[in-house]
């Protein structure tokens, strides 16, 4: 045999990979029933009995890295089963109990979960993959002329673009009805509830072709903001001593500790970028990070440095709506762009692979249609030969749905720790979020999302529960 593939069998063997996935996502209760050898109808009672939202006081110490306010969804079955989820992960998500109450309770975990964030997101009217049609006057809707109508999402109902003051301005490229931060809670708690049903944590039950067989991934270290060139080597230096093999550098102003007068912020960032791999040597893997903070010029200036030094990649360099910009970058450099965190469907992620505008498909659960949505996004990458990368940047359990999205995919490696690591710990959570000697991130063993809420902590810190 052959040991060169060609790049049509690469793309074939893929592509029948990822048609396995998106099976198992179109029947999720029979791929859960049938990892522990039983029929869906063998499960216990899923229907959805309760929909509530625990409100909590994190108190002054806790430092969010997503937004979260202290509100915690629950989902109860009539079998007594609960899935969670944490609300404001990065987007406010008011009046999510308006919206799931009448979405959600009365129907079966089984029959939700398939189509609950199964669109493309694609732009449509009247119902095609976008916003139902509404006629003018309907309570909480907006009409705006013409054949055009847009749900307001204040109570989950389309893109929280449509909102005013939600989503910092920016714009869903596809239009449609993503991101819908609402549904998407909602289908981590579904899948939470899943994996409990069955006993088994999430990642087993996700068809990726790994067949929940990896149980672990390599952690990187991921760097807050810092405003001086000289915090980052002494810092990745650090992480590596710890056991990290990885550090991506998210630059912050780029001004020396005793600047008299400012640089540009791209030079200080060149500099910072040269102490860190003189700090760490040449095996190192190294990354670099500026959140859409520079433009073409600037991004292609820091990107040959990149190269020169060998980095591992280049995430976000410029505003992800100039396509055109990414397309030049990515042509023009040897290292990987990683582009999807301002993406917010899978046809959005789809019109980028095919033009050639990212290298590999990052991408955050809460803004693609949660666990489901994420799935078809990996997948739909790994059909054309390209690594996903999962956003970990939260709180435990945004940093264990993109875990197991990790576990679950067959081209993902990396888990990306906040750091310190001391900074997704959480009140209610005992489980801390740590590489072992190996530089390893191990995979969890309890059901569903793996991570058991500390109940006498959450009761200490609930100022209410919202029903």
């Amino acid at each position: 045999m052959n040991p060169k593939r060609t790049r049509r069998e690469f793309i074939g063997g893929s592509a029948a990979t990822a048609a396995a996935g998106f099976a198992a996502l179109a029947n999720p209760g029979h791929a859960a029933a049938q990892s522990v050898g039983v029929k869906a109808a063998d499960l216990p009672n899923l229907t959805i009995k309760e929909v509530k939202v625990y409100i909590t006081d994190l108190g002054p110490s806790y430092h969010s890295l997503n937004g979260e306010r202290g509100e915690l969804v629950s989902i109860v079955t009539e079998s007594g089963i609960e899935g969670n989820y944490t609300l404001g992960n990065r987007n406010p998500t008011v009046g999510w109990l308006d919206w799931a109450k009448p979405a959600l309770v009365g129907k079966n975990v089984l029959d939700v979960l398939p189509t609950l964030c199964s669109t493309s997101g694609m732009r449509g009217t009247y119902g095609l993959n976008g916003a139902l049609y509404t006629p003018p006057g309907t309570p909480g809707s907006r009409w705006q002329g013409g054949n055009t109508f847009h749900r307001a999402p204040a109570r989950g109902n389309g893109s929280a673009f449509d909102t005013e003051g939600v989503g910092g301005g920016l714009m869903t490229r596809a239009g449609g009805n993503w991101p819908n931060w609402y549904a998407a809670a909602a289908d981590v708690c579904l899948w939470d509830i899943l994996g409990k049903a069955v006993n088994r944590p999430i990642y087993k039950l996700l068809s990726g072709g790994v067949g929940g067989t990896k149980d672990k991934c390599i952690a990187y270290a991921s760097s807050t903001h810092h405003p001086a060139i000289e915090d980052y080597a002494p810092e990745a230096a650090k992480a590596k001593e710890e056991g990290y093999k990885g550090y991506k550098i998210h630059p912050g102003l780029g001004e020396h500790t005793d600047s008299k007068s400012p640089i540009p912020a791209y030079v200080g960032h060149m500099e910072e970028i040269k102490q860190v791999r003189a700090a760490v040597g040449n095996e190192f893997i190294l990354a670099h990070d500026p959140v859409q903070m520079y433009n073409r010029w600037e991004a292609m200036k820091v990107g040959r440095l990149l190269d020169e030094l060998d980095y591992a990649w280049f995430e976000d360099p410029i505003r992800t709506t100039d396509m055109e910009g990414l397309i030049e970058l990515a042509s023009a450099l040897d290292l990987p762009l990683h582009v999807g965190e301002f993406l917010y469907s899978i046809s959005d992620f789809a019109d980028y692979i095919s033009k050639g505008a990212l290298d590999v498909a990052r991408l955050i659960a809460d803004n693609v249609g949660g666990i489901s949505g994420s799935m078809r996004v990996g997948l739909l990458a790994d059909a054309f030969g390209l690594e996903c990368t999962p956003h970990n940047w939260g709180n435990t359990l945004d940093l264990a749905v993109h875990f197991h999205l990790e576990l679950a995919l067959p081209n993902a490696a990396w888990f990306e720790v906040p750091y310190p690591a001391e900074l997704s710990d959480h009140p209610y959570f005992n489980h801390k979020f740590r590489p072992d000697a190996e530089g390893y991130i191990h995979a969890p063993t309890e059901p569903g999302l793996g991570y058991p809420i500390d109940r006498a902590a959450l009761d200490r810190i609930t100022k209410r529960i919202e029903r």
